[in-house]
């Protein structure tokens, strides 16, 4: 069984199909995806559907990001409607306003806030990888990260993690739109929504394959971390 980690896809739903056209899919392969399905891409919707139907046939393993966070905050009342708004939250609202009907808070169908609040995991830890949105404190265990490290800190200070495993994060955008490759931590954030491109990574092997809004793919292999 392989695990294929996919970083922040930010509502580009194009390249989230295109992506999973390209990987070659194996029956028991696991996804796990780190979160930020939301926000700033035309179709959030259209990626939140897909990565609830993943999730309840048993193949995806689906994180909290901190774009979720701000939105389940700002629709529960407990941060200005407008902050959210100004980090993509408009693009969210319309991708859930039906054609013709100007995009309002009540639009957001209530399975996907219940998917959000109650079905996104904080961490995703195995034998080998810890996963979360944004970085791991290196001293914490996996079940006591604290919510500022998991889903807003940046990943360039990032140490090893006590435990010896690797930490695979999204969050922080590679603009390059090349996978960074730390070697005790990996970050696929390959910056979809700014004309870069969406990641899944196959963990234990190394090997990447990417696709953008425009349609394009292409595979390669994590780069040797620098000594």
């Amino acid at each position: 069984m392989r695990t294929l980690a996919i970083g922040d896809i930010h509502g580009c739903l194009r390249s989230l199909e295109r992506l999973a056209e390209y990987v070659p899919f194996e029956p028991d392969d696991q996804i796990v995806t780190l979160g930020d399905y939301v926000d700033r891409g035309p179709d959030s919707k259209g990626v939140i559907d897909w990565v609830i139907e993943r999730t309840l046939e048993g193949r995806c393993t689906p994180l909290m990001g901190n774009h979720e966070l701000m939105m389940l905050e700002a629709l529960a009342g407990r941060m200005p409607m407008h902050q959210w708004l100004g980090y993509g939250g408009r693009e969210t609202l319309a991708s859930y306003a039906q054609r013709g009907r100007t995009p309002h808070p009540d639009c957001v169908t209530e399975s996907h806030l219940f998917f959000m609040s109650r079905q996104l995991r904080r961490i995703y830890e195995t034998e080998t990888h810890i996963f979360a949105h944004a970085f791991v404190e290196s001293q914490i265990p996996a079940e006591d990260q604290p919510e500022w490290s998991l889903f807003w800190d940046r990943c360039d200070h990032m140490q090893p993690h006590y435990s010896g495993k690797t930490v695979i994060v999204g969050h922080t955008a590679q603009k390059s739109g090349e996978p960074l490759n730390a070697g005790h931590f990996i970050c696929i954030d390959t910056w979809v929504y700014g004309n870069g491109w969406l990641t899944c990574l196959d963990v234990e092997s190394g090997q990447y394959w990417q696709a953008n809004e425009k349609g394009d793919t292409r595979t390669d292999w994590l780069t040797t971390p620098e000594a």
